[in-house]
């Protein structure tokens, strides 16, 4: 068989001379080589719209840009908000009306339903970013959820101020090693954030611990005003810097200690709701995890069946999406159980807190 392949190749060779360009043979090893090397290719995300405030019917430069430095700037921004926050902007409840609907007309192609299947198409661009911890990831179903608030409760030395250290270490890995290849914003409630500890993970984790700091937005917040002030301005960093995940740590506290008694419990409940809502529209639009944690509190109403609750009542309940409780064994493993999810059932997982970071048991 070979004498004769080789007689026809001979053959072939002497009525036709075959020339190959130095580009060709450049494109043609570069093809073989390609073969054999597997590229990590990025999950498609979620395309938002590619309009610009201008593009809305009725907003012109003037007013895009009046828009723009109350804090408006996609048409995201103005198709969800509320017509007397759009209005304190504009000066005119009818007007802003008018925008968030034609707002929304845009964004949503004129549609105001979809089916079922639609909603689950459009949720395809939701991504999870690993904790780092196998039982935990599984416990969420691949990890913390973009578009979502996750909550962690628990006591002091429940492990929630070093989930959130390690999360922003974790959103900076590439997406086959659990991250997002992107980069984190801290606010600071409590005074609780080290930087120390973000450089023993991330080497655990293989980053550059230089890199690693370099790729999280740190704020440190003084008063609950200043807490909503800075989360609207994280939408500023959104635009211009890859942000995929947003902490707060803790979410209630500055709230309980400026507003104490039952006589302030009204105005404190009003003002954490326009907190979370505000949270709410700042993952749904963006597209990126928020995760917060929480304190406890005495129950003794349930103190037998429950002893301690979470802050915040049921204004902090029905904001978050996902609500995880954090506690302490005797032996130092931290458990974690879901307490309120709209996909998962209510149980539990088990970890470890070492010096590289959330680990499995």
């Amino acid at each position: 068989m070979s004498r004769r392949y080789s007689s026809k190749r001979r053959k072939s060779s002497r009525n036709k001379v075959e020339t190959v360009s130095v580009e060709d043979a450049v494109e043609n090893a570069l093809e073989e080589i390609s073969k054999e090397i597997k590229v990590e290719e990025e999950p498609i995300e979620e395309e938002f719209e590619a309009y610009e405030l201008e593009d809305i019917e009725g907003v012109g430069r003037v007013t895009a840009e009046k828009l723009r430095n109350a804090g408006y700037y996609t048409v995201r921004d103005i198709a969800f908000a509320s017509v007397k926050e759009l209005a304190e902007a504009i000066g005119s409840e009818d007007r802003a009306r008018a925008l968030i609907i034609k707002a929304q007309k845009l964004i949503f192609k004129g549609k105001t339903f979809m089916t079922a299947k639609e909603f689950w198409e459009s949720r395809q661009g939701i991504r999870y970013i690993s904790t780092g911890c196998k039982a935990l990831d599984d416990l969420l179903g691949g990890g913390i959820e973009t578009k979502a608030i996750t909550e962690f409760i628990g006591e002091f030395g429940a492990g929630k101020t070093q989930l959130c250290h390690q999360l922003c270490v974790m959103v900076q890995l590439p997406y086959d090693k659990g991250g997002l290849n992107a980069k984190a914003v801290y606010i600071d409630t409590e005074g609780t954030f080290r930087p120390e500890r973000i450089i023993q993970i991330a080497k655990y984790r293989g980053l550059n611990p230089d890199e690693a700091l370099e790729n999280i937005i740190y704020a440190r917040a003084y008063s609950s005003d200043h807490q909503m002030i800075l989360v609207d301005e994280v939408k500023k960093l959104v635009t211009s810097e890859r942000v995929k995940l947003v902490v707060i740590d803790s979410l209630v506290a500055h709230f309980r200690s400026e507003y104490p008694g039952r006589e302030n419990l009204a105005v404190r409940q009003q003002k954490l709701n326009r907190h979370v809502h505000q949270l709410i529209k700042l993952a749904d639009v963006y597209n990126l995890a928020v995760v917060v944690t929480n304190q406890v509190l005495a129950n003794p109403e349930a103190f037998f069946a429950a002893p301690m609750k979470p802050a915040g009542g049921h204004i902090v309940a029905h904001g978050c999406t996902y609500r995880i409780w954090l506690r302490k064994s005797k032996e130092g493993i931290r458990i974690a159980r879901i307490i309120d999810s709209p996909k998962h059932p209510e149980i539990e997982a088990t970890f470890r807190i070492t010096e590289e970071g959330i680990v499995d048991v």
